[in-house]
């Protein structure tokens, strides 16, 4: 039953309370008076829960094992509007008992086949499930749909559409660091980046990279006032002809950014067999970072690890790709730390020592698009681009652009603005036309320039 102070107001409650929920707390926290809102917030560690609302008089912090059954039914039968900050894996758990229960989900994750499945049932009850309401997927969505209904609109015809987004660290002159980059989200999404095959099509004709080719396939992407970023593909880029409605497109590429040099660097990693999540390492309580580099390595007594592995990938010794390796104490004799894994769990480990963001350290969105179309016989380009910085470790750019989009969705959905039901990601007007607008007043612009090619 609802606490009393609660009855009349739309209560929001938030699943998980981890560093990616912080600004979407806080959105909601600052506007919960002014639109008689209570919001809840629960986590398997209260204490982070508390952390998070601060003792807010529009908030109250729970704790919630959401495998418990009863956990579940309890906290989501009080709540209106229910927000799943939650692993993605759990995300069918919740959607089924809200459901059950008749409340709306929003999410920031893909779509999977799970929750699809519940899209007939969802919108027999009159509930919406958005999905992909996030950066990458959602902003990213809703800022290219938004261009492409446009151009369609006009009646034109859209030729390609590419697509990158990454997330990265602000620039610093004061950083040692030869990557240029920290972990600002899931680790271990990082190190697995790209397994699998990766799909497209260029001029009409499907292309594929096979994985450990993928970290060579790169390209240059110049944004105006931000400097060169190389590009490597997503994994699968057609799947996005059915989303966007793109099925006579020429082009669709869709990948991720990183500052240049790194995908070189990064590919050592891949052809040692270091990001390799199939089997469990031996021997690994007592392996040293030095010892896991040299275990992918031939035997020879007398060459150095360092010389062993520039000789079997045609590196400079001097090189920058070893400069970046040696920068994270990968040669070092230091303890990996970890009783057992896979070689990409220990690589994790080892990454997480250097690559770890400081509490001063700023991290940095940015979100590239381009969009070519055929308008009376000539062919124009339209490129698109945002920059997003973040304050600090816990109010990133990366929390920002992912909890914002489900802030503004839940605001809108509880004024009565959305009419949509069922599975849906943002992809028509009334999700990426006010999304987009309240983004862009807290700071999230998109410049566009537009040239004509032919």
């Amino acid at each position: 039953m609802a606490d009393k102070y609660m009855e009349g107001m739309n209560r929001i409650l938030i699943l998980g309370a981890g560093r990616s929920a912080t600004s979407l707390i806080n959105y909601l926290l600052s506007a919960a008076a002014e639109n008689d809102w209570h919001v809840i917030v629960a986590d398997y560690a209260l204490q982070l829960a508390e952390e998070k609302v601060m003792g807010h008089p529009s908030a109250t912090a729970k704790a919630i094992n959401i495998r418990e059954e009863a956990d579940r039914i309890q906290i989501i039968g009080d709540a209106d509007v229910v927000i799943s900050m939650l692993p993605a894996s759990f995300h069918p758990l919740v959607a089924e008992t809200c459901l059950d229960l008749g409340k709306h989900l929003l999410t920031a994750s893909y779509v999977s086949e799970d929750m699809r499945a519940l899209d007939q049932q969802a919108k027999e009850k009159g509930l919406l499930f958005l999905n992909e309401c996030g950066l990458d997927p959602g902003i990213d969505h809703m800022s290219a749909k938004k261009v492409i209904d446009h151009i369609r609109n006009k009646g034109f015809e859209l030729r390609a559409f590419e697509s990158f987004t990454g997330g990265l660290l602000m620039p610093n002159p004061h950083d040692d660091n030869p990557w240029q980059y920290r972990f600002t989200w899931n680790p271990r999404n990082v190190v697995l980046a790209g397994q699998g095959t990766v799909k497209f099509i260029q001029e009409g004709k499907f292309k594929f990279i096979p994985y450990h080719r993928l970290f060579r396939r790169t390209e240059m992407i110049h944004i105006p006032g931000h400097g060169y970023f190389e590009g490597y593909a997503n994994r699968d880029s057609l799947m996005y002809m059915d989303v966007y409605g793109l099925q006579d497109i020429q082009t669709l590429f869709r990948g991720t950014l990183r500052r240049p040099g790194y995908c070189k660097a990064w590919d050592i990693f891949i052809q040692l067999g270091a990001t390799d999540d199939t089997y469990q390492m031996d021997g690994v309580q007592n392996m040293t970072h030095r010892q896991f580099i040299n275990s992918f390595l031939s035997y020879n007594p007398n060459d150095s690890v360092e010389l062993k592995l520039a000789h079997y990938l045609s590196l400079e010794l001097d090189g920058p790709e070893m400069h970046k390796l040696k920068w994270l104490d990968i040669f070092e004799e230091t303890p990996v730390g970890l009783h057992k894994g896979t070689p990409a769990q220990i690589l994790e480990h080892i990454l997480k020592k250097k690559w770890t963001i400081s509490p001063d350290e700023k991290d940095q969105i940015v979100m590239w698009h381009l969009f070519d179309y055929v308008e009376n016989g000539k062919t124009k380009r339209i490129r698109s681009a945002m920059v997003a910085n973040g304050e600090n470790a816990n109010e990133t750019a990366m929390a920002k652009t992912v909890g914002f989009p489900l802030g503004v969705a839940t605001k809108l959905l509880l004024q009565g603005k959305i009419e949509a039901r069922g599975v849906v990601i943002p992809i028509t007007p009334e999700f990426y036309e006010p999304i987009l607008a309240e983004l862009d007043e807290l700071g999230f612009h998109f410049i566009e320039e537009e040239v004509i090619l032919d």
